[in-house]
């Protein structure tokens, strides 16, 4: 997994109108959990995004008075009206730890169901995985070339062989591809079975 530096302040000053004086000088009030105790500190909002704004997840080496932690996003939010970044929280990466963070799922190949006029459904952008940093992805492949109208990948199919763990639902559907107006037979495999287009809209 990737990692972005930041260079962070300790915030000596905290509450809301502090935090408001640091959103209007270009800063991102920040705290980091997961040590003998929190973290508070401030780091520039430029610096956040390759961090943040981006398709893979990554982590964080944040440099504090001469110290290096290496860190993860739990949590973040926004502003309302124009979408800036306006808090971080990160938790600490300890060795041996396992973390939790959100990883974004990647789909590969053009599925058989969309070919044939299907129309797909990107339900699980992101999955909740847990694990130790090093066994953790940047982000989940899953090849859905084969998928027919009708048809879903679950979690339960993800999970698959992974050195870590997927939180998510095992039958929370993370893809599926629903009958059209347009879709066309598709029966050009020998014995393949496909499900009915009511299996993937009960769910």
């Amino acid at each position: 997994m990737q990692s972005v530096t930041l260079q962070g302040t300790v915030r000596t000053d905290l509450g809301t109108k502090y935090a408001k004086q640091l959103r209007e000088q270009g800063q991102v009030p920040c705290v980091m959990y997961g040590g003998d105790h929190p973290v508070h500190f401030y780091a520039p909002t430029l610096a956040f995004r390759d961090l943040v704004y981006t398709a893979e997840a990554r982590m964080a080496s944040i440099e504090i008075e001469g110290k290096t932690f290496i860190a993860v996003i739990q949590d973040m939010q926004f502003h309302v009206l124009n979408d800036s970044l306006t808090h971080v929280d990160f938790i600490q990466v300890l060795e041996g730890k396992p973390v939790t963070i959100q990883v974004p799922m990647i789909l590969t190949g053009n599925a058989r169901g969309v070919r044939s006029g299907g129309k797909m459904k990107f339900t699980l952008r992101n999955l909740k995985v847990k694990g130790l940093i090093n066994d953790l992805p940047s982000s989940i492949e899953h090849d859905i070339t084969e998928l027919r109208i009708g048809q879903a990948i679950r979690v339960a199919e993800i999970k698959k062989g992974k050195p870590y763990e997927i939180l998510n639902a095992d039958n929370a559907v993370v893809v599926s591809i629903a009958l059209s107006r347009n879709a066309v037979a598709d029966t050009d495999d020998e014995g393949a079975e496909e499900a009915t287009p009511a299996e993937v809209s009960a769910e």
